[in-house]
């Protein structure tokens, strides 16, 4: 669909209630709408909740992801609350009417951006102007589950138990168990949503972190840890997940002896580097830009952090770019972080 020259709007109206008729005012009941997400918890939960909105004001909805998921719990999401998804790359945009975004703006992906889109509803900061008709961004709440969640009580609709489900599991996920980035409004929908939810389906998504052969990581982790002055640093090689480096970094941090935690890999020619730490008058982020910022991504909150250094990057801090020698090159990195 192409893209309109309107002017960019971001504001809202005052109320949720006044904000849902707004956006129901962009559906007729012939409509087809599609729903794009870059499919996490947090996009999927509330892509669920805009097509229970949508349900009898629109002849179909449709829900529409760009990225495989490969993570195991969120593949467990999916096939326990039944989320109905299909591949981007599968449609025919030109066979729907109205195009909506949630949990993302049209700027985060290449595969956002030939969309013309009706309404774009999110909680991530605003970087740059958004165009469409309806816009609903609020950077204030910790989940877009939490403004869906808002919508559906607006309109006087009770979830279902695989939607209530997806929602709760989508708010612990995205404020971290509300650990970071949790306000009221988050705390509100959870108290909202718990009665209503299934919690064996949700303790099972969120215990189903890794598979069989992931198990050959831990041996390996345990196997090339090095403690030094209570930080326990463990260098893999090559991975098929960067996702295995946090399991490997959370499970390490359960040492009550350990305040630091650094686990480094290979995934598709770039070094990366998870952080952990205890919290206590730490800055994971601020360790990891000193390390690893000149030759790559690096970033992070106090307690954890992340960085991704190109391979290519690493020419002549090395001698070679084998197991023992990329391993040595994350600890020097690190312990001169601590010491500047």
């Amino acid at each position: 669909m192409p893209r309109s020259n309107r002017r960019h709007r971001s504001a809202r109206p005052r109320s949720i209630s006044e904000n849902l008729q707004k956006l129901f005012t962009l559906f007729e009941p012939k409509d087809k709408a599609l729903i794009t997400i870059d499919a996490d918890p947090d996009a999927m939960a509330s892509a669920m909740a805009l097509q229970r909105l949508l349900w009898h004001k629109v002849q179909s909805v449709t829900i529409a992801h760009f990225n495989d998921i490969v993570r195991f719990d969120n593949v467990t999401m999916v096939r326990l609350l039944k989320v109905p998804l299909v591949k981007l790359q599968q449609i025919d945009a030109q066979a729907f009417s109205k195009t909506l975004l949630v949990d993302s703006q049209p700027h985060h992906h290449e595969a956002f951006c030939d969309f013309h889109y009706d309404a774009v509803i999110d909680h991530h900061p605003i970087t740059m102007p958004v165009d469409a008709p309806f816009v609903d961004i609020r950077p204030s709440y910790g989940a877009t589950a939490t403004m869906m969640t808002e919508y559906l009580r607006s309109a006087k609709i009770r979830p279902s138990k695989s939607l209530a489900t997806a929602l709760l599991y989508a708010i612990r996920v995205d404020t971290h168990n509300f650990e970071l980035h949790a306000f009221e409004d988050d705390v509100k929908a959870f108290h909202y949503l718990f009665p209503l939810a299934n919690m064996n389906l949700l303790r099972k998504i969120e215990i189903s972190d890794m598979g069989v052969g992931d198990l050959k990581y831990f041996q390996q982790a345990l196997e090339s840890k090095r403690i030094i002055k209570g930080k326990i640093f463990s260098h893999l090689g090559q991975v098929h997940s960067p996702d295995i480096l946090v399991l490997l970094a959370d499970f390490f941090m359960r040492c009550h002896e350990v305040g630091w935690v650094v686990v480094s890999g290979v995934y598709h020619k770039n070094l990366v580097v998870i952080i952990r730490n205890d919290g206590f008058r730490k800055n994971a982020g601020s360790k990891a830009i000193k390390a690893f910022g000149r030759l790559g991504s690096a970033g992070g909150h106090r307690a954890m952090a992340r960085a991704e250094i190109p391979l290519a990057n690493l020419d002549g801090h090395l001698r070679k770019t084998d197991l023992s020698d990329l391993g040595r090159f994350v600890i020097r990195q690190f312990k001169k972080s601590l010491e500047s």
